[in-house]
C-alpha cells in the first residue's frame, strides 16, 4: 500500500487528457443520475403508476442486474477492444435507449416492456463506467492514480446527484404524470451525447488496452474473462480484503435503500423545510451527494494518515453508527443525516478498493476485475432488496431491516479484519 503524500489535483488536472476523460465522466455521470431519477419518479411517485415493495425491488434489479449480466462482457471487451471506441459508440447507444425508455413511458408502457428498455439503457452504462475506470491509468502518472481516481470518482458522483437533482427539478415542470415522465427522461439522453463527443477526441489506443490476448470467440473471452478476474482480485490481497467490505456495504445499503424510499412515499411528512414524497428523495440524493464529496476530499489524505485497513474498518464502523442511530428514529430529519453518513463511508469504501484494482493489478486483467466487482456487488444488493421487498410493511417502518442492515455493517468490518490477517496485508 503506497503511503506517500497524495498527490495535489494541480498535478493531473494539468493534463488534457485527464481533462477529457475527466468531463466525459461528468457528461455519462449526468445524464446517468438524470435517467435513473426520471424513472424512479415514473415508476414510484407517478399518479398513474402504483408500485407496492416487490415491484420497487424489480425496479432496482432493472437498474442493478444488467452490470451483472453485462459486466463479464464488458470486462472481457474492455481488455480487447480499444477503450475510445468503446465509450464512444456505447454513449451513442445508450442515449438511443434512453429516448426509446422515454417514448415507452409516455405511451404509458409498464411491466416486462419497460423493464426490458431500462436492463437495456443500463447493462450498455457498464461498458462506459468500467471503461473510463480501466482507462484512468493511461492519462495520469502512476503516482497520481489514487487522487486522480478520487477526484474523478468523487466529482462523478456528484455528477450524477445532480442529474438526478435535475431530473427532479424538471418534473416538477412537466408534470409528475407519463408525459411529464417521458420529457424528463428524455432529456437524460444528452448525457451520452456530450460523453460520447469528448471520448471522439482521444487519440486512438490512447486509452488502452496496452496487450491484447482475449480469445476472438465472445463467450469463450466472457468466461475466461470471469476466471482470470477471480484470480486476478484472489492474487492481490488488498483487493480481496476489499471485496469482503463492499458485499457486506452493498447488501446493507440495498436494505436501507429500500426503507428510505416507501418512508418518504408513504410515511414521512412535509415538516418545515424537510419534504416528503420525491421532494424528500431529492433531499435526501443532495445529503448523499453532499457525504460523497467530502469523502472524496479526506479519502487519500485518511489513507496516508490511518493506512487503508484502519480505514476501511472505521467507515464500515461508521456506517453501523449511523443506521442504527440516525436511522432507526425514522424522522427526517435523522435519515437525512444517516444519507451523509452512511453514503460518504460507502464511497470511502468505493475509492480504497477502485485505487486497490487501479493500482494493484495488471492492466490486462484490470478491466475483468472491475467486471467481477460490478457483477458480484450489484448481485449482493440485488438480493438483499428482494429479500427485504418479501417482508418490510407498506409504509416502510421495519427496525428489524435496519438493525439487520447495521450488523451487516460490523459484519463485514469483522470479515474485512479477518481477510487482512489471513492475507497479510498492512
Amino acid at each position: 500500500m503506497t503511503t506517500s503524500a497524495p498527490a495535489p489535483p494541480r498535478t493531473f488536472i494539468r493534463d488534457r487528457d485527464f481533462r477529457r476523460l475527466l468531463f466525459t465522466r461528468f457528461s455519462a455521470h449526468w445524464g446517468n443520475g438524470m435517467y435513473q431519477a426520471g424513472l424512479a419518479g415514473a415508476v414510484l411517485f407517478n399518479p398513474e403508476r402504483a408500485a407496492d415493495a416487490l415491484a420497487m425491488a424489480g425496479g432496482f434489479a432493472a437498474l442493478l442486474l444488467p452490470y451483472s449480466i453485462v459486466g463479464p462482457f464488458a470486462g472481457a471487451l474492455l481488455d480487447r477492444w480499444d477503450r475510445r471506441k468503446v465509450l464512444i459508440f456505447a454513449s451513442l447507444l445508450r442515449s438511443l435507449t434512453i429516448l426509446a425508455t422515454a417514448v415507452a413511458l409516455g405511451t404509458g408502457a409498464a411491466g416486462i416492456g419497460l423493464f426490458s428498455l431500462a436492463l437495456a439503457s443500463e447493462g450498455i452504462s457498464r461498458f462506459i463506467g468500467s471503461g473510463l475506470s480501466a482507462s484512468l491509468p493511461h492519462v495520469v502518472e502512476e503516482k497520481s492514480v489514487v487522487a486522480a481516481n478520487a477526484f474523478a470518482a468523487t466529482w462523478g458522483s456528484v455528477l450524477a446527484v445532480v442529474g438526478g437533482g435535475c431530473a427532479i427539478g424538471l418534473r416538477g415542470l412537466t408534470g409528475a404524470d407519463d408525459a411529464g415522465s417521458a420529457w424528463v427522461t428524455a432529456v437524460a439522453a444528452l448525457g451520452g451525447i456530450g460523453a460520447a463527443v469528448l471520448a471522439s477526441g482521444f487519440m486512438r489506443g490512447l486509452l488502452g488496452p496496452s496487450t491484447v490476448d482475449e480469445p476472438s470467440n465472445p463467450a469463450l473471452a466472457v468466461a475466461r474473462g470471469l476466471a482470470d478476474g477471480a484470480k486476478a482480485a484472489w492474487r492481490t490481497p488488498s483487493v480481496t480484503a476489499g471485496f469482503v467490505a463492499l458485499f457486506a456495504h452493498r447488501a446493507s445499503y440495498g436494505i436501507s435503500l429500500l426503507v428510505t424510499v416507501l418512508l418518504m412515499r408513504n410515511h414521512f411528512t412535509d415538516a418545515g423545510i424537510f419534504r416528503a414524497g420525491m421532494a424528500g428523495l431529492g433531499q435526501m440524493a443532495a445529503f448523499a451527494g453532499a457525504g460523497i464529496l467530502v469523502a472524496g476530499l479526506l479519502t487519500a489524505r485518511l489513507i496516508r494518515l490511518l493506512g487503508r485497513v484502519r480505514l476501511v474498518v472505521g467507515a464500515l464502523v461508521l456506517a453501523a453508527v449511523a443506521q442504527s442511530a440516525l436511522g432507526l428514529p425514522m424522522v427526517v430529519p435523522a435519515a437525512l443525516a444517516a444519507a451523509f453518513l452512511v453514503t460518504g463511508a460507502g464511497q470511502v469504501l468505493k475509492l480504497c478498493v477502485d485505487s486497490s484494482v487501479q493500482l494493484d493489478v495488471a492492466d490486462e486483467a484490470r478491466g475483468r476485475v472491475f467486471a467481477l466487482y460490478d457483477t458480484l456487488f450489484n448481485i449482493t444488493q440485488v438480493a438483499a432488496v428482494s429479500l427485504a421487498a418479501t417482508v418490510i410493511p407498506d409504509d416502510g417502518r421495519s427496525p428489524g431491516l435496519l438493525i439487520t442492515a447495521t450488523v451487516l455493517y460490523l459484519a463485514g468490518a469483522a470479515g474485512h479484519l479477518l481477510a487482512v490477517r489471513k492475507r497479510r496485508i498492512r
